[in-house]
Protein backbone atom coordinates (compact mmCIF):
# COMPACT_ATOMS: atom_id res chain seq x y z
CA UNK A 1 0.00 0.00 0.00
CA UNK A 2 1.26 3.45 -0.58
CA UNK A 3 1.70 6.09 2.04
CA UNK A 4 -1.03 8.26 3.15
CA UNK A 5 -1.27 11.74 1.27
CA UNK A 6 -1.55 14.49 4.07
CA UNK A 7 -1.44 17.17 1.52
CA UNK A 8 -4.35 19.24 0.00
CA UNK A 9 -6.69 17.14 -2.08
CA UNK A 10 -6.89 17.64 -5.38
CA UNK A 11 -10.30 17.94 -6.60
CA UNK A 12 -12.32 16.70 -9.90
CA UNK A 13 -12.74 19.00 -12.80
CA UNK A 14 -16.84 19.11 -12.89
CA UNK A 15 -17.24 20.24 -9.58
CA UNK A 16 -20.95 19.48 -8.23
CA UNK A 17 -21.75 23.45 -8.28
CA UNK A 18 -20.11 26.73 -8.70
CA UNK A 19 -18.41 27.32 -5.49
CA UNK A 20 -19.72 30.58 -3.66
CA UNK A 21 -17.17 32.91 -3.72
CA UNK A 22 -15.61 34.08 -0.61
CA UNK A 23 -12.55 35.68 0.85
CA UNK A 24 -9.46 33.12 1.49
CA UNK A 25 -7.96 32.59 4.80
CA UNK A 26 -4.90 30.22 5.50
CA UNK A 27 -4.90 27.97 8.83
CA UNK A 28 -1.61 27.32 8.85
CA UNK A 29 -0.83 26.15 5.38
CA UNK A 30 -4.43 25.30 4.79
CA UNK A 31 -6.42 27.46 2.78
CA UNK A 32 -9.51 27.72 3.69
CA UNK A 33 -12.41 29.66 1.07
CA UNK A 34 -11.44 31.24 -2.04
CA UNK A 35 -11.73 28.39 -4.25
CA UNK A 36 -9.70 26.26 -2.15
CA UNK A 37 -10.91 22.48 -1.67
CA UNK A 38 -13.28 22.22 1.15
CA UNK A 39 -10.81 20.79 4.11
CA UNK A 40 -11.78 18.14 6.61
CA UNK A 41 -11.70 19.21 10.35
CA UNK A 42 -12.14 17.32 14.00
CA UNK A 43 -11.10 17.80 17.20
CA UNK A 44 -9.71 16.04 20.07
CA UNK A 45 -11.26 13.99 22.78
CA UNK A 46 -8.08 14.20 24.89
CA UNK A 47 -7.48 16.38 27.99
CA UNK A 48 -5.30 18.98 26.14
CA UNK A 49 -3.34 20.16 29.01
CA UNK A 50 -1.91 16.00 28.64
CA UNK A 51 0.28 16.85 25.70
CA UNK A 52 1.24 12.97 24.81
CA UNK A 53 -2.20 11.99 25.02
CA UNK A 54 -3.37 14.78 22.86
CA UNK A 55 -0.50 14.51 20.20
CA UNK A 56 -0.99 10.68 19.99
CA UNK A 57 -4.57 10.96 19.15
CA UNK A 58 -3.60 14.26 16.41
CA UNK A 59 -1.50 11.59 14.66
CA UNK A 60 -3.99 9.34 14.50
CA UNK A 61 -6.28 11.80 12.94
CA UNK A 62 -3.49 13.06 10.88
CA UNK A 63 -3.55 9.10 9.32
CA UNK A 64 -6.96 9.12 8.40
CA UNK A 65 -6.96 12.28 6.01
CA UNK A 66 -7.35 15.52 9.03
CA UNK A 67 -6.11 18.54 7.87
CA UNK A 68 -7.28 20.49 10.76
CA UNK A 69 -7.51 19.46 13.74
CA UNK A 70 -9.23 21.40 17.38
CA UNK A 71 -8.39 21.42 20.88
CA UNK A 72 -10.25 22.61 23.66
CA UNK A 73 -8.67 25.21 25.99
CA UNK A 74 -10.61 25.11 29.59
CA UNK A 75 -8.12 25.68 31.46
CA UNK A 76 -4.64 27.54 32.32
CA UNK A 77 -3.26 24.22 32.12
CA UNK A 78 -4.67 23.50 28.92
CA UNK A 79 -3.43 26.82 27.67
CA UNK A 80 -0.11 25.79 28.81
CA UNK A 81 0.35 23.15 26.62
CA UNK A 82 -1.20 24.88 23.25
CA UNK A 83 2.34 26.11 22.70
CA UNK A 84 3.79 22.59 22.65
CA UNK A 85 1.41 20.84 20.45
CA UNK A 86 0.92 23.65 18.02
CA UNK A 87 4.58 22.83 17.24
CA UNK A 88 4.94 19.65 17.13
CA UNK A 89 1.49 18.98 15.46
CA UNK A 90 1.68 17.24 11.53
CA UNK A 91 -1.30 19.56 11.25
CA UNK A 92 -2.34 23.05 11.97
CA UNK A 93 -4.19 23.27 15.82
CA UNK A 94 -6.80 25.50 16.43
CA UNK A 95 -7.56 26.25 19.96
CA UNK A 96 -11.36 26.23 21.07
CA UNK A 97 -12.34 29.01 23.64
CA UNK A 98 -14.78 29.58 25.89
CA UNK A 99 -15.81 31.46 29.01
CA UNK A 100 -12.08 33.39 29.66
CA UNK A 101 -11.42 35.65 27.27
CA UNK A 102 -7.39 35.44 28.40
CA UNK A 103 -7.24 31.92 26.68
CA UNK A 104 -7.41 33.88 23.67
CA UNK A 105 -4.55 35.62 23.90
CA UNK A 106 -2.34 32.76 25.22
CA UNK A 107 -3.42 30.87 22.14
CA UNK A 108 -2.70 33.58 20.02
CA UNK A 109 1.04 34.17 21.59
CA UNK A 110 1.05 30.12 21.43
CA UNK A 111 1.48 29.97 17.78
CA UNK A 112 -1.70 27.74 17.51
CA UNK A 113 -3.02 28.56 13.21
CA UNK A 114 -6.19 29.92 14.45
CA UNK A 115 -8.84 30.19 17.36
CA UNK A 116 -12.19 29.80 17.85
CA UNK A 117 -14.71 31.77 19.88
CA UNK A 118 -17.38 31.13 20.87
CA UNK A 119 -19.48 34.62 21.54
CA UNK A 120 -22.12 33.83 23.48
CA UNK A 121 -19.68 31.70 26.06
CA UNK A 122 -17.30 34.25 26.39
CA UNK A 123 -18.47 36.89 29.37
CA UNK A 124 -17.48 40.83 28.69
CA UNK A 125 -16.18 39.65 25.15
CA UNK A 126 -16.99 42.81 22.76
CA UNK A 127 -15.50 44.75 25.35
CA UNK A 128 -12.05 43.10 24.34
CA UNK A 129 -12.54 42.48 20.58
CA UNK A 130 -9.81 45.44 19.93
CA UNK A 131 -6.86 44.40 21.83
CA UNK A 132 -7.83 40.16 20.37
CA UNK A 133 -7.60 42.50 17.00
CA UNK A 134 -4.62 43.60 17.40
CA UNK A 135 -2.72 40.71 18.53
CA UNK A 136 -4.65 38.49 15.88
CA UNK A 137 -3.31 40.63 13.14
CA UNK A 138 0.33 40.77 14.99
CA UNK A 139 0.58 37.34 14.53
CA UNK A 140 -1.00 36.50 11.26
CA UNK A 141 -3.81 34.45 13.36
CA UNK A 142 -7.33 33.83 11.96
CA UNK A 143 -10.46 33.98 13.87
CA UNK A 144 -13.55 31.72 13.63
CA UNK A 145 -16.37 33.23 15.15
CA UNK A 146 -18.86 29.79 16.41
CA UNK A 147 -22.02 30.14 16.93
CA UNK A 148 -23.46 27.74 18.17
CA UNK A 149 -27.77 27.07 19.26
CA UNK A 150 -26.97 25.79 22.55
CA UNK A 151 -24.91 28.72 24.05
CA UNK A 152 -26.62 31.80 22.16
CA UNK A 153 -26.20 35.14 23.75
CA UNK A 154 -29.27 35.42 26.04
CA UNK A 155 -30.00 38.99 24.53
CA UNK A 156 -30.81 36.86 20.94
CA UNK A 157 -32.64 34.48 23.00
CA UNK A 158 -35.07 36.64 24.16
CA UNK A 159 -35.47 38.48 20.68
CA UNK A 160 -36.23 35.60 18.54
CA UNK A 161 -37.83 32.90 21.56
CA UNK A 162 -35.76 30.45 20.24
CA UNK A 163 -32.09 29.44 18.49
CA UNK A 164 -33.62 30.14 14.97
CA UNK A 165 -31.59 30.80 11.72
CA UNK A 166 -31.87 34.60 11.88
CA UNK A 167 -30.73 34.30 15.42
CA UNK A 168 -27.51 32.30 14.31
CA UNK A 169 -26.68 34.95 11.50
CA UNK A 170 -27.05 38.40 13.68
CA UNK A 171 -25.04 36.80 16.13
CA UNK A 172 -22.12 35.65 13.75
CA UNK A 173 -22.65 38.95 11.59
CA UNK A 174 -22.89 41.22 14.82
CA UNK A 175 -19.27 39.88 15.76
CA UNK A 176 -17.72 39.99 12.60
CA UNK A 177 -18.85 43.53 12.82
CA UNK A 178 -17.19 44.73 15.71
CA UNK A 179 -13.51 43.25 14.46
CA UNK A 180 -14.36 44.86 11.25
CA UNK A 181 -14.38 48.30 13.22
CA UNK A 182 -10.84 47.21 14.08
CA UNK A 183 -9.97 46.45 10.33
CA UNK A 184 -9.56 42.83 11.02
CA UNK A 185 -10.98 40.80 8.66
CA UNK A 186 -9.39 37.13 8.70
CA UNK A 187 -12.14 35.43 9.59
CA UNK A 188 -14.27 32.25 9.46
CA UNK A 189 -17.70 31.63 10.81
CA UNK A 190 -19.83 28.72 11.66
CA UNK A 191 -23.51 28.78 12.91
CA UNK A 192 -24.49 25.15 14.12
CA UNK A 193 -27.45 23.51 15.29
CA UNK A 194 -28.33 20.21 15.88
CA UNK A 195 -31.37 20.06 13.55
CA UNK A 196 -29.82 19.97 10.23
CA UNK A 197 -33.04 21.95 8.47
CA UNK A 198 -32.29 24.76 10.58
CA UNK A 199 -28.91 24.36 10.53
CA UNK A 200 -28.93 24.52 6.62
CA UNK A 201 -31.02 26.86 6.79
CA UNK A 202 -28.74 29.36 8.73
CA UNK A 203 -25.68 28.77 6.40
CA UNK A 204 -28.36 30.01 3.92
CA UNK A 205 -28.38 33.46 5.17
CA UNK A 206 -25.55 33.68 6.03
CA UNK A 207 -23.78 32.75 2.51
CA UNK A 208 -26.13 35.63 1.24
CA UNK A 209 -25.06 38.14 3.90
CA UNK A 210 -21.49 37.86 3.73
CA UNK A 211 -18.09 37.01 1.91
CA UNK A 212 -16.53 35.55 4.71
CA UNK A 213 -15.30 31.52 4.48
CA UNK A 214 -17.79 29.45 5.86
CA UNK A 215 -17.08 26.36 8.32
CA UNK A 216 -19.75 23.81 8.26
CA UNK A 217 -21.40 21.80 11.32
CA UNK A 218 -24.24 20.08 12.66
CA UNK A 219 -23.36 20.41 16.18
CA UNK A 220 -23.45 17.54 19.03
CA UNK A 221 -25.26 15.41 15.72
CA UNK A 222 -25.34 12.25 17.65
CA UNK A 223 -24.26 8.74 17.33
CA UNK A 224 -22.05 7.32 14.37
CA UNK A 225 -25.61 6.51 12.54
CA UNK A 226 -27.72 9.29 12.95
CA UNK A 227 -25.01 11.40 13.19
CA UNK A 228 -23.61 10.16 10.21
CA UNK A 229 -26.92 10.77 8.31
CA UNK A 230 -27.71 14.23 9.73
CA UNK A 231 -24.38 15.43 8.23
CA UNK A 232 -24.63 14.17 5.17
CA UNK A 233 -27.71 15.33 4.39
CA UNK A 234 -26.89 18.73 6.06
CA UNK A 235 -23.28 18.95 3.98
CA UNK A 236 -25.14 17.67 1.13
CA UNK A 237 -27.88 20.15 0.89
CA UNK A 238 -25.28 23.20 1.31
CA UNK A 239 -22.39 21.89 -0.22
CA UNK A 240 -24.24 21.35 -3.63
CA UNK A 241 -25.17 24.74 -3.30
CA UNK A 242 -21.80 25.87 -3.52
CA UNK A 243 -21.82 26.86 -0.22
CA UNK A 244 -19.11 25.92 2.84
CA UNK A 245 -15.25 25.95 2.77
CA UNK A 246 -14.10 23.47 5.70
CA UNK A 247 -16.18 20.84 7.95
CA UNK A 248 -16.40 18.86 10.74
CA UNK A 249 -18.73 15.79 11.45
CA UNK A 250 -19.59 15.78 15.22
CA UNK A 251 -19.98 12.47 16.23
CA UNK A 252 -20.41 10.64 19.29
CA UNK A 253 -17.53 8.66 18.05
CA UNK A 254 -13.82 8.30 17.98
CA UNK A 255 -12.40 11.27 16.28
CA UNK A 256 -10.58 9.54 13.60
CA UNK A 257 -14.66 8.55 12.66
CA UNK A 258 -15.65 11.70 12.19
CA UNK A 259 -12.76 12.73 9.28
CA UNK A 260 -13.77 9.17 7.72
CA UNK A 261 -17.08 10.15 6.94
CA UNK A 262 -16.24 13.59 5.93
CA UNK A 263 -13.71 12.55 3.43
CA UNK A 264 -16.55 10.12 1.97
CA UNK A 265 -19.13 12.57 1.72
CA UNK A 266 -16.77 15.42 0.14
CA UNK A 267 -16.09 12.25 -2.15
CA UNK A 268 -19.42 11.40 -2.83
CA UNK A 269 -20.25 14.82 -3.98
CA UNK A 270 -17.24 15.03 -6.23
CA UNK A 271 -15.29 17.68 -4.22
CA UNK A 272 -12.65 15.19 -3.72
CA UNK A 273 -10.85 12.88 -6.04
CA UNK A 274 -11.55 9.48 -5.44
CA UNK A 275 -9.93 6.92 -3.48
CA UNK A 276 -11.49 3.23 -2.22
CA UNK A 277 -14.89 3.57 -3.11
CA UNK A 278 -17.18 0.32 -2.64
CA UNK A 279 -20.03 -0.05 -5.12
CA UNK A 280 -22.35 -2.75 -3.96
CA UNK A 281 -25.94 -4.12 -4.01
CA UNK A 282 -27.97 -4.46 -1.17
CA UNK A 283 -28.33 -8.28 -2.15
CA UNK A 284 -31.62 -9.97 -2.57
CA UNK A 285 -32.93 -13.41 -3.30
CA UNK A 286 -30.80 -13.63 -6.75
CA UNK A 287 -27.76 -13.29 -4.83
CA UNK A 288 -25.84 -16.42 -5.08
CA UNK A 289 -23.13 -15.21 -2.57
CA UNK A 290 -22.91 -13.90 0.92
CA UNK A 291 -22.22 -10.24 -0.78
CA UNK A 292 -22.49 -8.74 2.49
CA UNK A 293 -19.00 -11.24 4.05
CA UNK A 294 -17.67 -10.47 0.11
CA UNK A 295 -17.87 -6.89 0.59
CA UNK A 296 -16.53 -6.27 4.21
CA UNK A 297 -13.72 -8.65 2.94
CA UNK A 298 -12.60 -7.07 -0.18
CA UNK A 299 -12.89 -3.78 1.63
CA UNK A 300 -10.54 -4.52 4.73
CA UNK A 301 -8.28 -6.11 1.35
CA UNK A 302 -8.29 -2.93 0.20
CA UNK A 303 -7.68 -0.51 3.10
CA UNK A 304 -5.00 2.43 2.49
CA UNK A 305 -4.89 1.96 -1.04
CA UNK A 306 -4.24 5.74 -2.92
CA UNK A 307 -4.84 5.09 -6.39
CA UNK A 308 -7.92 6.04 -8.08
CA UNK A 309 -9.61 2.32 -8.40
CA UNK A 310 -13.00 1.30 -8.60
CA UNK A 311 -13.52 -2.49 -7.98
CA UNK A 312 -16.81 -4.03 -8.42
CA UNK A 313 -18.27 -6.72 -6.53
CA UNK A 314 -21.50 -7.73 -7.91
CA UNK A 315 -23.79 -10.87 -6.35
CA UNK A 316 -25.98 -12.32 -9.19
CA UNK A 317 -25.88 -12.32 -12.97
CA UNK A 318 -28.98 -9.37 -13.70
CA UNK A 319 -26.91 -6.38 -12.67
CA UNK A 320 -23.38 -8.03 -11.88
CA UNK A 321 -21.95 -8.56 -15.85
CA UNK A 322 -22.36 -4.90 -16.44
CA UNK A 323 -21.70 -3.08 -13.40
CA UNK A 324 -18.08 -5.38 -13.38
CA UNK A 325 -17.25 -4.56 -16.87
CA UNK A 326 -18.12 -0.63 -15.48
CA UNK A 327 -15.43 -0.96 -13.20
CA UNK A 328 -11.37 -0.61 -13.21
CA UNK A 329 -11.88 -4.23 -11.67
CA UNK A 330 -14.81 -6.15 -10.62
CA UNK A 331 -15.99 -9.40 -10.19
CA UNK A 332 -20.04 -10.86 -11.38
CA UNK A 333 -20.96 -13.60 -9.09
CA UNK A 334 -22.91 -17.18 -9.32
CA UNK A 335 -23.01 -20.83 -9.72
CA UNK A 336 -19.95 -21.06 -6.85
CA UNK A 337 -17.61 -19.05 -9.62
CA UNK A 338 -16.78 -15.54 -10.22
CA UNK A 339 -15.89 -14.12 -13.07
CA UNK A 340 -12.89 -11.69 -12.93
CA UNK A 341 -13.37 -8.31 -14.85
CA UNK A 342 -10.17 -5.76 -15.54
CA UNK A 343 -10.94 -3.10 -17.32
CA UNK A 344 -13.87 -4.65 -18.35
CA UNK A 345 -13.07 -7.76 -20.14
CA UNK A 346 -12.68 -11.13 -18.42
CA UNK A 347 -9.57 -12.45 -17.23
CA UNK A 348 -10.31 -15.19 -15.12
CA UNK A 349 -13.00 -17.48 -13.73
CA UNK A 350 -12.27 -18.72 -9.91
CA UNK A 351 -13.71 -20.82 -7.15
CA UNK A 352 -15.94 -18.63 -4.77
CA UNK A 353 -13.39 -19.02 -2.23
CA UNK A 354 -10.90 -17.76 -4.12
CA UNK A 355 -12.82 -14.36 -4.80
CA UNK A 356 -11.45 -12.46 -2.49
CA UNK A 357 -7.74 -13.03 -2.89
CA UNK A 358 -8.00 -13.05 -6.44
CA UNK A 359 -9.35 -9.23 -6.47
CA UNK A 360 -7.14 -7.95 -4.33
CA UNK A 361 -4.06 -9.55 -5.82
CA UNK A 362 -5.73 -7.80 -9.66
CA UNK A 363 -6.28 -4.92 -7.40
CA UNK A 364 -2.56 -4.65 -6.63
CA UNK A 365 -1.62 -4.98 -9.90
CA UNK A 366 -3.39 -2.50 -11.17
CA UNK A 367 -2.17 -0.10 -8.69
CA UNK A 368 1.28 -0.81 -9.18
CA UNK A 369 0.82 -0.15 -13.09
CA UNK A 370 -0.99 3.17 -12.44
CA UNK A 371 1.45 4.48 -10.00
CA UNK A 372 4.32 3.68 -12.71
CA UNK A 373 2.33 5.22 -15.42
CA UNK A 374 1.99 8.09 -12.84
CA UNK A 375 -1.16 8.42 -12.50
CA UNK A 376 -1.81 10.96 -9.33
CA UNK A 377 -2.77 9.48 -6.10
CA UNK A 378 -6.69 9.71 -5.79
CA UNK A 379 -9.75 7.89 -4.14
CA UNK A 380 -10.24 4.27 -5.32
CA UNK A 381 -13.45 3.23 -6.23
CA UNK A 382 -14.93 -0.39 -5.43
CA UNK A 383 -18.39 -1.02 -6.34
CA UNK A 384 -19.74 -4.67 -4.99
CA UNK A 385 -23.42 -6.23 -5.41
Amino acid sequence: MSAISLGVPEVPARPIAERRVSRQIHVGPVPVGGGAPVSVQSMTTTRTSDIGATLQQIAELTASGCQIVRVACPTQDDADALATIARKSQIPVIADIHFQPKYVFAAIEAGCAAVRVNPGNIKKFDDQIKEIARAAKDHGTPIRIGVNAGSLDKRLLQKYGRATPEALVESALWEASLFEEHDFRDIKISVKHNDPVVMIEAYRQLAAQCEYPLHLGVTEAGPAFQGTIKSAVAFGALLSQGIGDTIRVSLSAPPAEEVKVGIQILQSLGLRQRRLEIVSCPSCGRAQVDVYKLADEVTAGLEGMEVPLRVAVMGCVVNGPGEAREADLGVASGNGKGQIFVKGEVVKTVPESKIVETLIDEAMKIAEQMEQDGVASGEPAVTVS
